[in-house]
């Protein structure tokens, strides 16, 4: 402890020595020079400048003012014992319930399903209950406890959610709650000052202050842009809100980055635009709708668009249509690139979902395609955007048909024809037993093998892979590739880009160079 404090004073007297030596100088003084480590040098004569107007030396009266709105949520919720034996190493598939039978519960004699608890934040925007918090803070919650700052608790139920932004809205019964405003007008600077306030680790009514370091980042959703802050904010914080310095909320804190599990100083909030406008509609319907065309879609990065005589171009590349969704009815294909939905340009897999996702089911949505190297319109009638967690289901589904398939390699022919440096054989229901292909991919082409100094093996490609479509035509063997890439060629193309299908994943078009 000597050591620190010694250290400490030491600091400050280096401070004081500098507000000296600057005062010399502006008075026309000789600087003297210091002793340090057996050597003299100069001291500085830069000068010495007070914190900028607006810096606050305290935030504790926008705290006093604040904090009441602010909320600890803790959430009781029932375990799924299937996800249990997942989690014991050596019990994955053990034909008994770790659950002991005969224990109390139901009418089966079965003991009642273990719970868990968990907490999150929230706060209060209106003086009749409604309080705002992230979705996973909530989600498949079985009991939900408000705890205020004065430590009154209130039972709290849903009033909506959405998976998509992470936001939820649950109520309280009361009336003449402290409640704080979304700041949807003004935003900060980057730089500005910010504050946190939630329930980290339980710690209720716990404050951190940072400055935003950016806006606009993308961490992977499809409808939120977030906020990066570098206020401390970690497990328990999620759902609290993050302050202006004028007490105005202008996120929802939502995720951090981390290596380690804890702050690192780079944390995430919804800004307060999007989350007004959610939690609005969440209050007055319960759900949140989207638009949906039903189609898998992906950047189109320089390479891609290279590959399809769009070099410059932005856009976002269909990669599969769902039968019989409402993309597949009004005629998208695959391969075709959309840059624009609605007159709007899109230059991104993000900013088509968005543009989509306005519509509302039975809405005509104008696309603005590229398909053979000319643009087009395609009109598709809206429907409704299922659920995240189905969407997310329904892939899983379609991988789980896969894995449970089997079968040992297929023999290496000896004469398979040779295309872009892959060795390519026909569908034959051989190979698709041999190779474990779906039965949803009707026709194609399957890889038998890749040299390794190919651009295709440079590209990832592998054997087993599918290729269902190269440049803008479906292929059902090795001469189709072979032409459509005779094609590229002529027409000055120096790759052309391959829908390929992996197992059960969605179709991803790969731009592979054409060798001479």
């Amino acid at each position: 402890m000597a050591v620190k404090r010694t250290a400490f004073v030491l600091g400050a007297l280096a401070g004081g020595a500098s507000v000296a030596v600057a005062a010399m100088a502006g008075a026309g003084m000789k600087l003297p020079t210091i002793p340090h480590g057996g050597s003299w040098i100069q001291a500085s004569t830069a000068p010495v400048f007070g914190p900028p107007p607006g810096a606050p030396q305290s935030f504790a009266d926008i705290f006093e003012r604040v904090s009441p709105a602010v909320v600890s949520i803790h959430v009781t919720s029932k375990v799924d014992v299937s996800e249990l034996k997942r989690q014991i190493p050596g019990f994955e598939n053990f034909p008994f319930d770790i659950v002991p039978k005969g224990q109390g519960g139901g009418d089966d004699g079965d003991a009642p399903a273990p719970k868990q608890e968990s907490s999150g934040s929230g706060f209060f925007i209106s003086s009749d209950g409604y309080i705002v918090t992230n979705n996973h803070v909530v989600a498949g919650a079985d009991d939900i406890k408000v705890v205020t700052k004065d430590g009154t608790e209130l039972k709290a139920t849903v009033v909506g959610h959405d998976e998509g932004t992470d936001l939820a809205v649950i109520k309280v019964d009361g009336s003449n709650f402290p409640f704080v405003n979304f700041e949807t007008a003004v935003m900060p600077r980057v730089g500005d000052w910010v504050v946190a306030v939630g329930n980290p680790f339980d710690l209720n009514g716990t404050a951190t202050a940072g400055i935003i370091s950016a806006y606009n980042r993308d961490i992977g959703e499809n409808f939120v842009d977030y906020i990066q802050i570098d206020a401390p904010i970690n497990k328990g914080n999620s759902g609290g809100p993050t302050f202006d310095v004028y007490g105005r909320v202008i996120g929802v804190n939502a995720a951090i980055y981390s290596p380690t599990g804890g702050s690192v100083g780079i944390g995430f909030a919804i800004p307060a635009a999007v989350a007004d406008g959610i939690t609005r509609e969440l209050i007055a319907k319960g759900k949140i709708t989207r638009g949906y065309i039903g189609a898998s879609i992906e950047t189109m990065d320089d390479d891609l668009a290279a590959s399809w005589g769009l070099t410059g171009r932005k856009g976002a590349q269909v990669n599969d249509v769902v039968a019989g969704g409402p993309a597949q009815k009004a005629g998208l294909e695959s391969g075709d690139i959309v840059v624009g939905v609605n007159g709007v340009a899109v230059k991104s897999a993000t900013e088509m979902t968005r543009e989509v996702a306005k519509a509302q089911a039975g809405d005509v949505i104008h696309l603005d395609v590229y398909r053979d190297g000319k643009e087009r319109t395609v009109d598709v009638r809206s429907g409704t955007r299922p659920s995240e967690e189905e969407l997310a289901q329904n892939q899983q589904g379609d991988q789980d048909d896969q894995d449970n398939g089997g079968g040992a390699p297929a023999p290496h022919p000896a004469a398979a024809p040779a295309v872009l440096g892959m060795e390519l054989a026909p569908l034959t229901p051989a190979n698709r037993t041999a190779y474990n292909v779906p039965e949803a991919i009707k026709a194609g082409v399957v890889v038998q093998s890749v040299k390794g100094t190919s651009d295709a093996g440079d590209k990832g490609l592998q054997r087993g892979d599918v290729i269902v479509q190269a440049g803008d035509r479906e292929v059902a063997n090795a001469g189709d590739v072979a032409a459509a890439v005779d094609a590229w060629k002529k027409a000055g193309r120096a790759s052309i880009p391959l829908g390929i299908k992996r197992g059960a994943q969605t179709t991803a078009f790969v731009p592979i160079k054409i060798a001479g």
